[in-house]
């Protein structure tokens, strides 16, 4: 088992590379989907996704809850999971949750947070103990600006934290820079600057 992190901007290609992974890894791969169509951009960017994607493998459109994923058949059949993505995932509960952001307490929060970082967690503890390869993608929400409204804040501030719990359990780890891969972590350990060329 090993945990495989692909972080990067929107429009990177950390897609596009954490597919080309999980083909190395396996032919045998389940993709979690995280995205919801909502309107007519995202439904073309999900049938742009699911075009690039191998007819062979198993998608599962699933948000949360991965202590129950052991069970299901496609996850038992499979030999990669890849999920994309953390970020859209994070939006998602948020949205889901209810929670008014502009007037809640930083504590209703914080236990929303909890929540998702603890499912994220459930993800990866499924995979090890079923021996699987997992191959995570995720926004880097930490490099733009300052978002001007409460939900904003809170989005950036969770995807921050939970990204790096992912990279603190991550085995590789690649930051995708215009289209481009750049090893943070190798077999558990932090890659070490700078480099040859």
């Amino acid at each position: 088992m090993s945990v495989t992190f692909v972080i990067g901007g929107a429009r990177s290609g950390k897609s596009t590379f954490a597919e080309e992974k999980a083909k190395e890894y396996g032919s045998k791969v389940l993709y979690i989907a995280t995205a919801t169509v909502t309107d007519e951009a995202m439904a073309d960017r999900v049938r742009k996704h699911r075009e690039q994607r191998p007819e062979s493998w198993s998608t599962l459109e699933m948000h949360s809850e991965f202590r129950s994923l052991g069970g299901r058949k496609e996850f038992i059949e499979c030999e990669v999971v890849l999920l994309d993505c953390i970020s859209t995932l994070i939006g998602n509960l948020m949205f889901e949750s209810g929670i008014d952001f502009d007037s809640c307490k930083s504590e209703v929060v914080n236990k929303l947070e909890k929540e998702i970082t603890a499912e994220v967690l459930a993800l990866i503890e499924v995979c090890n103990l079923n021996n699987k390869k997992l191959v995570i993608v995720s926004n880097e929400t930490g490099m733009g600006v300052v978002p001007p409204y409460y939900m904003g804040n809170y989005f950036r501030d969770m995807s921050g934290r939970i990204n790096r719990e992912i990279g603190s359990k991550a085995d590789f780890m690649y930051f995708i820079f215009s289209g481009i891969p750049i090893k943070l972590k190798h077999k558990g350990e932090m890659v070490k600057w700078p480099l040859d060329f």
